[in-house]
């Protein structure tokens, strides 16, 4: 770590604490040629795979667009956004646990349903009606029907 007041190598860690739930390193450093002190923070960088689209296209996980189709289907509905954090965060872990590089955009599709259908199902209802794109009421019913049988 290059000291940020003169750019020497050689620092010390003073101070070391686990910040955001964890997932994150806070470190007070001191520079051993100056003897400034300031702060870093250190976060895992994981690879997310490339979306493999249905028209065989290829595009790079979109964690924004992941969040606004989730947030679209909960719209006016009572699940709290602590919640949707938590499906999002299981979402992106299944996808990583694959190990691939790349993954079918159904796969993440997938995904989306099953955590919906947990955390509401008139919001898994819509999703669907949109993912799978219903051209008729009959479509709406069998999921409905597929839903009480759950």
């Amino acid at each position: 770590m290059h000291c940020p007041f003169c750019a020497a190598t050689d620092t010390k860690v003073i101070d070391s604490r686990l910040v955001a739930d964890g997932h994150q390193v806070r470190r007070r450093r001191e520079c051993l040629t100056c003897h400034e002190r300031y702060t870093t923070f250190e976060t895992a960088e994981l690879v997310m795979p490339r979306l493999i689209k249905t028209d065989g296209t290829r595009q790079p996980f979109d964690e924004e667009k992941l969040r606004r189709g989730i947030l679209r289907a909960l719209e006016k509905r009572p699940v709290s956004s602590e919640l949707i954090e938590q499906s999002i965060s299981k979402i992106k872990s299944a996808m990583r646990a694959t190990g691939e590089r790349e993954v079918g955009s159904d796969m993440l599709g997938n995904l989306v349903m099953e955590q919906l259908l947990l955390l509401d199902k008139v919001a898994y209802i819509r999703f669907a009606s949109v993912y799978r794109a219903f051209d008729d009421l009959a479509q709406f019913g069998e999921v409905i029907a597929s839903l009480d049988k759950r």
